[in-house]
């Protein structure tokens, strides 16, 4: 029996998943990444998340010996393939061996010498530059992203990085996504000019396409900032799917693990498109990987989307999640994330007067009292509506300057209430991101759902059921990230010829189902039309 390991770098933790070819999970560890955990080097006031490498490399060691640990002692021995999905857009900046600054010496501390995670909004300005630069160009590079370019991705914060630290801008050689960076530490070879870089991480954000021979050409960028002058040749032209190897492991990381040395490394993705392939993706399913955030993926067949091109979302790659398939990608900037905001807001008294340690036991009740509790309410045109945009607006139109809105509290709002229309915001961002495929031309023959929130909260499945009126599935794995990446290890290791045979093979089936109840659909169509007339009056004020 051959197995193989998927490595899911999510936003609070990695896991180590061990995988048999048949697609049976034989051992899992995870490991939350220490100085994260403490807040270090993140102001959120600002919107500014950082991570530092350390925390991805003690976590690939710890986690993968962890699962190891747990399997039948002759597993490692079989071990052939390994993938890696992480958050993006992830970037990092790196010297000439493809080291990320933060781990030389004079960088160590240096929040700008870090790996610029994902819900990083501190290049919002340059992301505005780029649009308005790329709207009035001869050529969009824009239009295979949405036609709007967010500052949740590489060339924003690439360019914000360069403009307030010098001591980065001097020493940055090239730059590079987490995925890509993770799977060339395995195999040894870091080289930032001749590592393999994800097709999805280039196509979904850096505004790589084949119609552009690569990446923006030197005139658009060097006519956005000459501080980006010389930069592209420094960084890639080609990029490569998630059935293509990286590479074999070295013979360090192969003893640091207890590996075989003929481990094959595969190229790197991003975790909702390594979790759709988890998930079995087909054609015109949207898969919502949900967690702190949302990613919705969908997949078509390259012929029958032709040159469709789809306003507003995070951008349509080929082969991004399925070799052959044209890969679509939306999301919520914030889903869990909400929730968990109204959590801390609650728990504020329960920290100051019972301390941390004691308050902890309490803490972990909240958000379950309130699903039992708004669950049990009645849903009518009168009750409060929210916006979703407490990180800003991802999709559709990206928009990270915006805010979050309530309407229609009074002295009778609660908790349960109030979580409640929180809930809904959060379903009606996503009946937005449905609305605009279908607008576009793009057919939604189902819905998918996996991540900690679809398996944890029945209370929001069942309203996001509602909301979009149409069933939602739930994958069976609680991993389907860490499951498809080792879908795609699978793939690069030659166990199976093609990513669809390994799909048939391996990937998960589904335990529930939510269907709409007919009887709050209704209300929620109208309680939906105020939630978009309450958006508009929000943006439109600025």
């Amino acid at each position: 029996m051959n197995y193989v390991i998927g490595l899911d770098y999510g936003t609070d933790s990695v896991r180590a998943l061990v995988v048999d070819q048949n697609g049976r999970e034989v051992s899992t560890a995870v490991h939350y990444y220490s100085r994260w955990k403490k807040g270090l080097y993140c102001d959120p006031a600002r919107s500014q998340f950082r991570q530092h490498p350390l925390d991805y490399l003690e976590g690939l060691e710890l986690s993968v010996k962890a699962a190891l640990a747990l399997a039948e002692p002759e597993v490692a021995a079989n071990i052939v393939g390994i993938s890696v999905d992480t958050t993006g857009s992830t970037p990092v900046a790196v010297d000439r061996a493809g080291t990320p600054l933060a781990l030389l010496t004079d960088f160590a501390e240096n929040p700008n010498a870090m790996f610029i995670l994902w819900k990083d909004h501190t290049a919002n300005a340059e992301a505005e530059e780029i649009n308005a630069l790329a709207h009035r160009w001869d050529t969009d590079f824009t239009k295979y992203v949405g036609g709007i370019y967010s500052s949740e991705w590489f060339w924003a914060k690439i360019l914000r990085t360069l403009r307030v630290d010098e001591s980065v801008r001097r020493a940055a050689f090239s730059w590079v996504e987490h995925c890509d960076w993770i799977s060339a530490v395995l195999t040894g070879n870091t080289d930032p000019l001749t590592l393999r870089r994800s097709r999805c991480a280039a196509g979904h954000k850096a505004m790589w396409h084949e119609e552009f021979e690569g990446l923006p050409n030197e005139d658009f960028l060097s006519s956005l900032d000459p501080l980006l002058t010389g930069l592209r040749e420094r960084l890639f032209r080609h990029t490569y799917t998630a059935d293509a190897a990286m590479g074999n492991i070295s013979p360090e990381w192969a003893a640091r693990l207890g590996l075989p040395e003929n481990v094959v490394i595969g190229v790197g993705a991003f975790d909702a498109h390594m979790g759709a392939v988890g998930a079995g993706i087909e054609p015109y399913s949207l898969v919502r990987v949900m967690g702190t955030s949302t990613c919705d993926m969908l997949t078509a067949p390259t012929e029958e989307v032709g040159d469709l091109l789809i306003r507003g979302i995070c951008g349509q790659v080929d082969g991004s999640i399925l070799p052959g398939m044209l890969g679509m990608e939306a999301g919520q900037s914030a889903f869990g994330d909400v929730y968990a905001w109204f959590q801390n807001l609650l728990a504020f008294p329960l920290c100051e007067f019972l301390g941390e340690a004691e308050a902890e036991k309490l803490i972990q009740n909240i958000i379950p009292v309130l699903s039992e509790k708004a669950g049990a309410l009645p849903v009518t045109e009168r009750d409060p509506v929210a916006l979703d945009w407490f990180n800003g607006r991802r999709t559709p139109d990206a928009n990270h300057t915006l805010k979050g809105a309530v309407t229609g509290l009074n002295l009778g709002t609660d908790a349960p209430r109030m979580f409640k229309a929180l809930v809904e915001a959060t379903a009606f961002g996503a009946k937005r991101i449905v609305e605009r495929f279908q607008s576009e031309g793009v057919p939604i023959r189902q819905v998918i759902g996996i991540g900690g929130v679809s398996k944890k909260s029945p209370f929001v499945m069942q309203t996001l059921a509602n909301v979009l009126n149409m069933p939602i599935k739930i994958v069976q794995s609680e991993q389907a990230c860490a499951l498809g990446a080792a879908v795609c290890a699978a793939t690069a290791a030659g166990i199976y010829p093609d990513m669809s045979t390994a799909q048939a093979a391996m990937a998960s089936g589904y335990d529930a189902q939510f269907q709409p109840q007919a009887e709050k659909v209704g209300v929620y169509e109208k309680l939906y039309g105020r939630y978009v007339a309450l958006g508009e009056f929000v943006e439109g004020r600025g």
